[in-house]
């Protein structure tokens, strides 16, 4: 692992699938139908809610409570990409608090030689992407969250540390900053309360806005949907590599033995993901 890799901490289990959008689309049937009706109802209700049009970044939140607890909100609220710098304070993922929330998500570990650098690259990477920079504060000055346009464009919204906030690097790179209108004596939310607050309060926004589409194209919908699948399954790799190998593609296979690459992210409960 190199100082200039966006590690996915889930790494990208595409690799293992045909790249043919159709194939996908075949094995997304293929792995439905083994898949009982109301949880296969309830993955594509959560898939029709996803958005990338808003994303999250955590730069060095200190308390594992609180970085699970911001990935429960994101996944309850359709947000599907999380980004990480923890440089400072390694993220780990409590999951009590997360309830599988991470299984549902995209998450990305941003790094570099030191804590500035992976947040600069972090920063760069999103703008890149088309992203504004929204900058969560309790300060004065910043946009109440009622007044925020969504419409603007795609927007990340970073949260830092519980003890000092953003960085002033984070900061040289934001586009705007948002606050949370407070009125009693305490200055600031606990950091996982904000992000549940201004994660409900702006995807409701976007999606009761006509004029903006935030849904996921058709393509990244089969890839979650792929995706989704294959981890709520017992035997989905099985069935993948028999799908795979049917249609003359050739698998490609993980030290572990399994259809694509070691999942880093804690593995899912299936008795759990069997309630959904």
């Amino acid at each position: 692992m190199t100082d200039e890799e966006v590690i996915h901490l889930r790494p990208s289990e595409q690799e293992a699938l045909p790249e043919d959008f159709q194939l996908r689309v075949q094995l997304c049937e293929q792995l439905a139908s083994f898949v009982s009706p109301r949880r296969l109802e309830r993955l594509e209700f959560a898939l029709a809610h996803r958005t990338r049009w808003i994303t999250v970044a955590l730069e060095d939140v200190f308390q594992t409570h609180n970085a699970s607890a911001i990935l429960r909100s994101c996944d309850c609220f359709g947000v599907q990409d999380v980004h990480v710098v923890d440089e400072r304070n390694e993220y780990t993922i409590h999951r009590q608090i997360a309830l599988g929330a991470a299984q549902w998500l995209d998450l990305y570990r941003h790094t570099g030689a030191d804590s500035a650098e992976a947040v600069d690259r972090c920063c760069k990477s999103l703008k890149s992407s088309g992203y504004r920079l929204v900058a969560t504060t309790p300060h004065e000055g910043a946009t109440d969250l009622d007044d925020v346009d969504v419409g603007r464009g795609p927007m990340a919204l970073l949260f830092g540390t519980e003890y000092t906030g953003l960085t002033e690097v984070a900061m040289d790179h934001v586009d705007e900053a948002i606050r949370i209108p407070i009125v009693g004596f305490t200055e600031s939310l606990n950091v996982s309360v904000s992000a549940a607050l201004i994660l409900k309060q702006l995807t409701t926004s976007l999606r009761n806005r006509g004029d903006v589409d935030g849904r996921l194209s058709e393509s990244e919908q089969v890839d979650i949907r792929l995706a989704w699948l294959r981890r709520s399954m017992r035997h989905g790799e099985a069935i993948i590599r028999r799908f795979l190998t049917d249609n003359g593609v050739e698998p490609v296979t993980s030290e572990t033995g399994e259809v694509g690459p070691q999942q880093i992210v804690p593995d899912v409960d299936i008795d759990e993901v069997a309630d959904i």
